[in-house]
């Protein structure tokens, strides 16, 4: 474990946000790096984003796909500034997800050349993955099963919700504001509109799987404190589960009419990802369980409010989970991996990994 907490403080190290692509690519390289030369790497970018899909040489039908993001939100400077605390290492990643990407390629290191497995790994997960695993998806890549390895302490997340990310805007009239009257403002007709959808999505006071709305930013181009705003815009982040109709299984030309319609503002929406789900009686996930419980975890089922790359696979038909190691704090100043799961998740990787090449029902 002690080579694998150094290298994941050398990686948390690096600042690997999204607008910082040489970081990126040094993210990339240092796990490829540890996994060694003696697997192919398949190499792609898209807008900048580098990723790689790493297997045995003259393999293609993988009938697993570990998939690892190593991009990070952005954070001060002292968070890429790693320590360990007793049973736990912080740092901006150690938690998401940068740990158990290490531990990810450690296995595949060891496993790679055994049965048909590759790793993915991402460098846009944070942004939404388009440029990643979705690219990566689009030029052909498939597995049969896909472990994610974002944080769930060795629970099997087989539900996600899925995301919209939405520009609301409003034009007005601009005026001096000591005459209101002769103005539109429209930096309050968007937070009227903002103010409609909060009514129907309620931020909930506590735990719940239903829609929710987050209001990230008010924009106006305006700045003057005595002049009413002409134009103005909110951004939202919407989450929402799969029987919510008013999204799940929509284009975004029909989220945004619904919006639109809820809010009396034109609504554009930039990015939309639906919601992940695999089956949770698919044998795989059974033998996923069993492997946790070995490691001496329950092997339970969660669905889980954060959207992953999972729904870029579940829009085309492959089953992918979440799997990973346990800690807390991701996004925080007191982001953590809990380090007493390394050892017990990479153990129940390896029990997966070896009951899948195993089991008499795949050739």
């Amino acid at each position: 474990m002690d080579h694998l907490i150094d290298q994941a403080c050398d990686l948390i190290a690096v600042r690997s946000t999204a607008d910082r692509p040489d970081d990126l690519k040094r993210a990339l390289d240092l796990v490829l790096t540890h996994i060694g030369p003696d697997y192919a790497v398949r190499r792609f970018e898209s807008n900048g984003k580098p990723s790689a899909l790493v297997h045995a040489p003259d393999t293609g039908d993988f009938r697993v796909i570990l998939n690892a993001h190593l991009d990070v939100v952005p954070g001060d400077d002292d968070l890429f500034v790693p320590r360990v605390d007793g049973d736990r290492l912080y740092g901006r990643g150690a938690h998401d997800m940068k740990l158990a990407a290490l531990i990810m390629a450690d296995v595949f290191r060891e496993l790679g050349h055994d049965f048909p497995i590759a790793l993915q790994l991402v460098t846009d997960e944070e942004v939404g993955g388009a440029d990643g695993t979705a690219h990566q998806i689009a030029a052909g890549v498939r597995g049969g099963f896909v472990v994610i390895g974002e944080q769930s302490r060795l629970q099997i997340v087989t539900e996600s919700r899925g995301l919209a990310h939405v520009r609301l805007t409003a034009k007005g009239r601009a005026a001096h504001a000591a005459y209101p009257w002769l103005g539109d403002n429209a930096l309050t007709a968007v937070a009227d509109g903002v103010a409609r959808l909060l009514a129907r999505y309620p931020v909930p006071e506590a735990e719940v799987w239903r829609t929710t709305v987050n209001v990230a930013r008010f924009d106006t181009p305006n700045r003057a404190v005595n002049q009413v705003p002409a134009e103005a815009s909110a951004w939202l982040d919407v989450r929402f589960p799969p029987d919510d109709a008013d999204f799940a299984g929509r284009t975004p030309g029909q989220v945004a009419a619904h919006l639109g319609a809820v809010t009396g503002l034109s609504a554009t929406v930039e990015a939309l990802g639906h919601p992940h789900h695999a089956d949770p009686d698919s044998v795989e996930v059974g033998l996923l369980r069993a492997a946790a419980r070995e490691a001496g975890f329950p092997g339970n089922l969660l669905a889980k409010h954060g959207a992953a790359d999972g729904r870029h696979y579940t829009a085309v038909g492959v089953d992918a989970v979440i799997f990973g190691p346990g800690g807390d704090g991701q996004h925080s100043a007191v982001e953590y991996a809990d380090l007493r799961t390394v050892t017990p998740y990479r153990n129940a990787l390896r029990s997966f990994l070896t009951a899948r090449r195993e089991d008499p029902r795949w050739p």
